[in-house]
């Protein structure tokens, strides 16, 4: 049986994914401390997206919304708890059009974490599970490693305590998805076009990379966090939340952030040797000319910047990310228009010549001046917002009653807020305008009365929709005793003691 039209058209697809990659953390995205030689090579080589976002800043979320071309609004999914959207992923359309799929390492998928979502098959290594259900864990478990309780490092309190990997270099996750991408490739040959995607952990917290890259960067030289004297009013109540149920809001540490700094490097660096890896054998392959190479992530993380930890946040720490594209129809070049992880799954069956069911991103061969980008973090009483322009950055937090306006030319390390200086009033309307617009949650909401010209922290009380649904969260965290001083809410877990101590008597 002859090839159709549309199969001799078809390129091969590598998706590199990272977990919560900064962007700034890449040698090719001006870094000067980190060595990151493949992937710099895939930039020199490719088309590089200057200004990349998350659609959402936690795992789930942006995967959901990668994997489906979906706005988490359009997907039902806004957290690391929910599940994620049903709609047919690109995995999905590019098997039915005749592509060899495979996936390797953490997917997160949510609710079954070992569904194949569109995959024909899976070497699945995530981060949690047991060797009957995780073919990661099983094969720790073979080489001898079974008395290891948490391969990946240890989370809990010491989720932000920078540790060496509690397994040898060649049992490393990192090291064994380049070994299970390596087996793929080389099974494959030029008659069936194939997607593989590459999914590392690294370098999501706990910061564990293996020995002896432990000790490729010396602490002692890694520059300090970002902390602009505006910090403060910059961050939300989820910023405040991480910090405190990371166990990172006791007080600055010096040298534990840059020991932190060091080890994130560490882990990106090894990463990318393992990327060097992969693409050694596809060069190998013989197939690497019609190979489209993208690198990406799921969201960045904050490394202390403005004393911060983790991600939940529209600042760039958090929710810029990399994205370069290698390959055919890809120029090596640079390019400044924002663009979106939703924008991955039309570009993918646009190089597949597969035609694209309706979802909310673009091609990134179709991006153009004048893009608004939109994210969601959560919804309703505790949604996080963002309207993203070339010129602006808009965030609306329902939780703290507050907006954020940042001049992304003028001020493009975000010092600054905006929102409330009167000689910035248009732009403030310009771009609320076009959040009151899109999101459904905000329709109809009068900001200018909901909004607070002062942060909740200065003892403002959010509204009782506010703290309901930050308790049906499950946050008993103390979290009220972040956001409110002076107010009449007594936190849950404070309610709980009062009612057992009345209860005795």
């Amino acid at each position: 049986m002859s090839p159709s039209p549309r199969d001799v058209q078809s390129r091969n697809v590598l998706i590199i994914f990272s977990d919560q990659l900064r962007a700034d953390a890449l040698g090719c995205y001006g870094n000067r401390a980190v060595d990151t030689p493949a992937l710099d090579g895939l930039a020199a080589a490719g088309t590089v997206y200057d200004s990349a976002y998350t659609p959402c800043p936690v795992c789930v979320p942006a995967r959901s919304s990668l994997i489906t071309g979906l706005e988490p609004q359009h997907g039902d999914c806004y957290e690391n708890e929910m599940p994620m959207s049903q709609a047919s992923t690109f995995m999905d359309e590019l098997s039915a059009a005749g592509y060899r799929t495979h996936g390797v390492g953490k997917m997160h998928f949510t609710p079954d974490g070992s569904a194949l979502r569109g995959f024909q098959t899976r070497n699945t290594g995530e981060e949690f599970g047991t060797p009957d259900d995780d073919d990661y864990l099983a094969f720790v478990a073979e080489h001898g490693f079974d008395f290891v309780e948490h391969p990946h490092g240890l989370r809990d309190e010491m989720y932000y305590i920078p540790q060496l990997s509690p397994v040898p270099e060649h049992l490393h996750h990192s090291h064994w998805v380049a070994d299970r991408s390596i087996d793929f490739l080389r099974e494959q040959s030029a008659n069936r076009p194939f997607l593989l995607w590459s999914s590392f952990i690294a370098p999501h917290p706990p910061f564990a990379p293996p020995s002896p890259w432990h000790r490729r960067y010396e602490p002692s030289t890694m520059t300090e966090p970002f902390v602009p004297s505006s910090s403060d009013d910059l961050l939300t109540v989820y910023n405040r939340l991480q910090n405190r149920y990371k166990y990172r809001d006791g007080g600055e540490d010096r040298r534990l952030n840059q020991l932190l700094k060091a080890y994130y490097f560490a882990s990106v660096s090894y990463l990318d040797s393992q990327v060097a890896r992969i693409l050694q054998a596809l060069d190998e392959s013989g197939l690497r000319e019609d190979t489209t190479v993208i690198v990406t992530a799921d969201h960045g993380e904050f490394l202390g910047d403005y004393g911060s930890f983790g991600k939940r946040s529209f600042l760039d720490p958090a929710a810029r990310i990399p994205l370069i594209v290698e390959g055919p129809g890809f120029a090596a070049e640079r390019r400044g228009e924002p663009v979106s992880l939703l924008d991955v799954f039309p570009t993918l069956l646009e190089i597949a010549d597969v035609d694209e069911p309706l979802r909310d991103g673009r091609s990134l061969r179709d991006i153009g001046a004048g893009r608004t980008l939109f994210g969601q973090y959560q919804q309703g009483a505790l949604g996080l917002y963002a309207v993203i322009t070339d010129r602006w950055k808009y965030i609306w937090s329902a939780f703290d009653r507050r907006e954020y306006l940042l001049d992304r030319v003028r001020d493009p390390d975000e010092t600054m807020n905006l929102a409330y200086n009167v000689r910035r009033r248009e732009d403030l309307l310009s771009m609320r305008s076009l959040a009151l617009d899109h999101f459904e949650d905000l329709r109809g909401a009068d900001l200018d009365a909901l909004a607070a010209n002062s942060s909740l922290r200065l003892g403002e009380r959010p509204s009782p929709e506010a703290i309901r649904a930050m308790e049906a969260l499950g946050l008993d965290r103390d979290a009220a005793t972040l956001v409110v001083r002076g107010g009449e809410w007594t936190p849950p877990a404070a309610r709980r003691a009062e009612a057992s101590v009345q209860a005795r008597q």
